[in-house]
């Protein structure tokens, strides 16, 4: 379903059209100059599997250290990543320059914001149900043919976006720094009522929060943190700053990104409790993501990486670098642009650098590594079992941690914890069993497995003749651009408690056994399912792409 209206006015009583019945055109005598579509099988093509499946991580020490990156036989890596999917960035007649920009995560719904590098005004928003981890589904996209988007929000029915707008061509506008709030419902915009803007000083509106029916709105240059009433978007405070980047909330507290000056942590009558200093170049114009993780506030801080500060006191604790320096990317593009915390877990999206994944400790923070992604990693958030990274013209990448869940630790926890190669051979004659979290690149079992968790393997699966292997958990096998298969040879069994995902076929051969135990157990086959001979499949399971 298409609606078009006027940037230019914030409630439309204007000329109604009714094309057909899955077309809806309204109208005024200004530019038409938002694009909502909410036809899904018109948008079901933005999502891509292409390069869906298993996520390597370029580990730290494979990275600066040549002789481990010679070792054949490396330790089973953490973190056993996959990609669910990609959803492909905006086109609008042509118009293919969009990038991602912002994600924002509640309930069942991603919402993405896009805007455009330069000086043209353009951008676009989504909204994404991943309420279905097998299946994620675009449900609606709207289009500012006029208008950057650079951060976006959710609250109560509404979706809220900033950016910015040519406020010389602009009818209403009275500064080019924006808010829009916009009714969304289910998963889709509608703009029938119209649009609310509320405008403020600076080139750009670049970050927002809301608490407690106030929605704060950061703008860039010779900016401010603007505090709009809900309902209505009217003022009702405004602080000027001289660049403003980000803005992060806790507890109470907000804290202020000012490009030229550091942190001012603000308190909830906004004001002034405490600064950081922070002398960093953080480039001119480009938004960079501060978060709070405990007592700490982290700060994309460009090139340098990301500064890990005390809350409390102030004090820098830590440097964490860009671990890589790719050839033929220009050097203004290696540099954090957005940082994200979840439950132990601190992402950085590096630009050019990839995105980075590191533990964090109580004093320190451990670098892991490099996710295995495409793009330029311009923005990152997290949320629960999922990250969401925007990459670029590569668009929205959704990635799953795969963490397991309390039950399933608490069934695994008499279970020894597996710390062992990443090429996994079960000899003949060995009965072995173990739980945990881990990569595998090969996997071969000759004798007897149980595995208990969450687990993926880059490469195939094979349980040869007259062996067993029985998982409680998680397995994603492959990647679908690079599939492998998972193979029961001659009298083998494999017993599923929990969810497989095979990128690749499933092969059981003669006299192959497949038990499925539980009620819950899915099975998601990419490629398809062949039998060599007489197999025999007991149990429920579902069935996800209907292989069997």
């Amino acid at each position: 379903m298409y609606r078009k209206l006027s940037f230019s006015i914030a409630i439309i009583t204007a000329l109604f059209t009714g094309c057909s019945d899955e077309t809806t055109v309204f109208q005024d005598d200004l530019q038409e100059d938002v694009i909502v579509e909410n036809n899904e099988s018109k948008l079901e093509g933005s999502i891509s599997y292409n390069k869906s499946g298993v996520l390597d991580i370029f580990e730290e020490e494979a990275l600066t250290n040549k002789m481990y990156r010679s070792s054949k036989d490396r330790p089973a890596g953490d973190f056993p990543l996959t990609l669910v999917a990609q959803v492909k960035s905006p086109i609008y007649q042509g118009r293919d320059n969009l990038t991602a920009s912002h994600v924002f995560v509640e309930g069942n719904y991603a919402y993405v914001s896009y805007n455009t590098a330069g000086a043209e005004y353009f951008g676009a928003l989504d909204i994404i149900n991943i309420s279905n981890p097998y299946s994620p589904r675009l449900t609606s996209r709207l289009f500012y043919l006029n208008a950057d988007i650079n951060a976006i929000y959710y609250e109560n029915g509404y979706v809220y976006a900033v950016g910015g707008v040519n406020a010389e061509t602009s009818v209403t506008a009275t500064s080019n720094s924006f808010v829009a709030k916009i009714n969304a419902v289910n998963g889709r915009f509608d703009t029938s009522s119209g649009i609310k803007y509320g405008f403020q000083q600076g080139y750009n509106a670049n970050d927002i929060f809301i608490e407690q029916g106030k929605v704060h709105v950061t703008s860039g240059k010779e900016g401010s943190l603007t505090i709009y009433n809900q309902t209505d978007l009217s003022i009702a405070n405004e602080l000027p700053f001289a660049d403003l980047r980000s803005l992060s909330y806790n507890d109470g507290s907000i804290a202020l990104l000012d490009a030229g000056k550091g942190v001012s942590v603000l308190g909830s009558n906004y004001e002034l409790i405490k600064e950081i200093p922070i002398a960093t170049d953080l480039g001119a114009s480009t938004k960079k993501i501060i978060d709070f993780s405990g007592d700490k506030i982290i700060v994309s801080e460009a090139a340098k990486g990301a500064g890990v500060y005390s809350f409390s006191t102030g004090n820098l604790i830590e440097y964490i670098p860009i671990l890589i320096n790719p050839d033929g990317v220009d050097q203004s593009d290696v540099v954090t642009n957005a940082v994200a915390s979840n439950d132990g877990v601190l992402l950085m999206a590096n630009g050019g650098a990839g995105l980075c994944l590191s533990e964090e400790n109580s004093d320190t923070t451990g670098l892991v590594g490099i996710i295995e992604l495409e793009g330029s990693i311009n923005y990152v958030a997290s949320k629960g079992d999922y990250i969401f990274a925007a990459s670029g013209l590569e668009g929205l990448q959704i990635i799953k941690l795969n963490r397991p869940s309390n039950s399933l630790e608490a069934s695994c926890q008499d279970t020894p914890k597996y710390s062992g190669s990443s090429n996994l051979n079960v000899n003949q004659g060995q009965q072995l069993a173990y739980s945990g979290s881990k990569r595998f690149n090969n996997f071969t079992v000759s004798g007897e497995l149980l595995l208990c968790g969450s687990w993926t393997v880059k490469e195939t699966v094979t349980i040869k003749n007259n062996a067993s292997f029985a998982l409680s958990g998680t397995m994603v096998i492959a990647r679908n651009n690079k599939r492998r298969d998972l193979t029961v040879n001659q009298d083998a069994k494999l017993t599923i408690e929990g969810d497989v995902t095979i990128y690749g076929d499933l092969v059981l051969d003669n006299g192959a056994t497949l038990e499925f135990l539980g009620s819950d157990s899915k099975i998601n086959i990419f490629g398809e399912v062949i039998t060599n001979g007489n197999v025999t499949i007991t149990g429920e399971f579902e069935d996800i792409r209907n292989k069997f």
